[in-house]
């Protein structure tokens, strides 16, 4: 083959991979950019479905935005909601405090001795609870608390309901937040002669503590929420709250949505929509508050650069 041909061939060649990369890279930028026109249209249909949810909410709920609303109690499908806001403040702080300290137990246990039969025991357990329908929790806590311990209706059946419901969550969040602490924390904790409880109270927990927050913030959102659970274990009270844990029940904002919703007359449908914005308002409110704390958190300890 002569000089000629050669460098003939060469340069055949490199066209011939010059035009292939060209085709790559503009398949390539095709690719790149339907995914970003797909990720941006799901992104505005969840955007739209929520602010047309909260903009429907807000409108229908407007009428009923009076300060009636936070003074006086429901009566029959009419008056306020001051004995549903304080119910669900009861219940869902109730249902905290009972389920913070064993969910963030379990789930430092899960995280340091996890690994055995036990600890994958518990995480098997604990997935299945997730997945168990509120309305199953909600009547086996009636057969239980209202009906052979005899509590009827009343806060603590709702309260340890509802806890029950959110020790999963509060479980995998705190295991969570503490494997992403690097193993080199431990075991400076460790060669500085600490046990394995001092590393796990006074290092670890300090340093998953926003993503720990976080989380409680957002069972306690999950609790606002729900319905089918205290339909059954809590009742349904027109009334304040008498300080009583057993045999009485209590309001709640949910059960206005459920009920007063299906009522003919207006103002159940004002109330109703306004128990919804309050609803909704308090768990974005404690969802955003969650963010903001573990931002801040995050600042201060300089490993948060959004």
């Amino acid at each position: 083959m002569s000089i000629v041909e050669a460098k003939t061939t060469m340069a055949s060649e490199s066209l011939s991979l010059s035009n292939r990369r060209l085709r790559i890279s503009w398949r390539r930028h095709a690719f790149r950019l339907l995914g970003g026109l797909f990720v941006t249209a799901c992104f505005l249909i969840v955007a739209f479905a929520f602010l047309s949810i909260i903009g429907d909410v807000l409108v229908r709920a407007l009428p009923a935005l009076r300060w009636k609303l936070f003074t006086e109690v429901s009566t029959g499908m009419g008056g306020g909601l001051k004995n549903a806001i304080e119910g669900t403040i009861v219940l869902s702080l109730g249902a905290l405090l009972i389920s913070a300290p064993i969910g963030i137990a379990a789930g430092i246990y899960l995280n340091e001795y996890g690994d055995n039969l036990g600890g994958r025991s518990l995480r098997f357990l604990s997935d299945v609870l997730v997945g168990v329908p509120s309305i199953v929790l909600g009547y086996v806590g009636y057969i239980t608390m209202v009906v052979y311990l005899g509590w009827q209706f009343s806060v603590a059946a709702g309260m340890l309901t509802l806890s029950i419901m959110l020790l999963p969550y509060i479980a995998r969040t705190t295991e969570l937040a503490l494997s992403a602490i690097p193993s080199a924390v431990r075991e400076a904790g460790f060669a500085l002669g600490a046990g394995d409880g001092r590393v796990a109270f006074k290092i670890l927990l300090p340093g998953a503590a926003p993503a720990i927050m976080t989380g409680l913030f957002y069972a306690t959102a999950l609790s606002m929420g729900e319905t089918a659970p205290l339909i059954y274990t809590a009742g349904w009270s027109n009334y304040m709250w008498d300080g009583k844990f057993t045999n009485e029940p209590i309001g709640y904002l949910t059960y206005v949505i459920w009920t007063f919703i299906n009522e003919p007359f207006a103002e159940s449908h004002q109330l109703a929509f306004a128990a919804a914005f309050m609803i909704t308002s308090g768990v974005l409110l404690l969802i955003l508050t969650g963010r903001w704390l573990m931002i801040r958190r995050l600042r201060r300890m300089g490993s948060y650069s959004g």
